[in-house]
């Protein structure tokens, strides 16, 4: 059966279906020796596919690997950890810096979206090309939960507007869940609930609001939780294997 090239890649988990377009386009994959064209098809079990030199087999075809991290300060959500900054070099190190080598090479793991650096927590990592792109969709709107320390004590009126959505950038952010946990004379800790993944979202909506962030921790991904009931919780920079009920939700969420 023929598939466009880009899926049949992140299929096989040797890269998200966005990461592979940028690989046809910078000529990195070949079809039956021919560079490929993005858009175009190709049948895995008939035809000659290969990227960077590398021609895929079915034998070779990596397991399926599902992964919750707890995402440290400091690291990046991204495969690349090179940046040109005032002309320097830096290294920078990524989340798949925190996995073992036996995981990370040649499995094509990858974030299923991203957390700035500066923020912590919930993280998922995949080979699954096609569960990436489709959870990052936007149609696809998975709760995601934090919990956020910001500056000051937001009134009700505040915490209400948060709620009911705020413009930006020209668009409305969609209903989110916000409430108090705790406050302390300079700061207040809200759990926020979001069904959606906009840019530094949370970050940009407290500043509009007056009330900017101090640290921004993602405590879950729908039922997927650093700390399950009854068990210890995920330390800082580590990472654990999600279980079947979790990778179903996922599947289940793109369907």
């Amino acid at each position: 059966m023929e598939e466009r090239v880009q899926k049949i890649i992140s299929q096989w988990g040797i890269a998200s279906r966005r990461q592979a377009e940028k690989m046809i386009v910078a000529g990195q994959v070949r079809l039956n020796g021919t560079l490929v064209q993005l858009g175009q098809k190709a049948n895995p079990e008939t035809d000659l596919i290969e990227v960077n030199g590398q021609r895929l087999k079915p034998s070779n075809r990596p397991q399926t690997i599902y992964l919750l991290l707890n995402k440290p300060v400091g690291v990046v959500s991204t495969c690349r950890n090179d940046r040109v900054c005032n002309t320097i070099l830096e290294k920078r190190r990524t989340v798949l810096d925190l996995l073992p080598s036996t995981i990370r090479q040649g499995q094509g793991i990858h974030p299923v979206g991203r957390l700035d650096m500066e923020s912590t927590g919930a993280l998922i990592l995949t080979n699954d090309g096609t569960l990436t792109y489709k959870l990052t969709h936007p149609r696809h709107h998975v709760p995601k939960t934090y919990r956020v320390w910001v500056k000051g004590h937001p009134s009700e009126s505040i915490l209400s507007a948060w709620r009911q959505g705020v413009d930006l950038s020209g668009r409305t952010t969609l209903p989110a869940q916000v409430r108090v946990l705790k406050q302390q004379p300079d700061k207040t800790l809200l759990e926020i609930v979001l069904t959606e993944g906009r840019n530094r979202q949370i970050r940009r909506v407290a500043d509009l609001l007056g009330y900017p962030v101090i640290h921004l921790h993602r405590t879950a991904i729908g039922p997927i939780q650093l700390q399950r009931p009854g068990e210890p919780i995920l330390l800082s920079g580590h990472y654990r294997y999600l279980e079947e009920f979790e990778i179903r939700f996922l599947h289940n969420r793109v369907h």
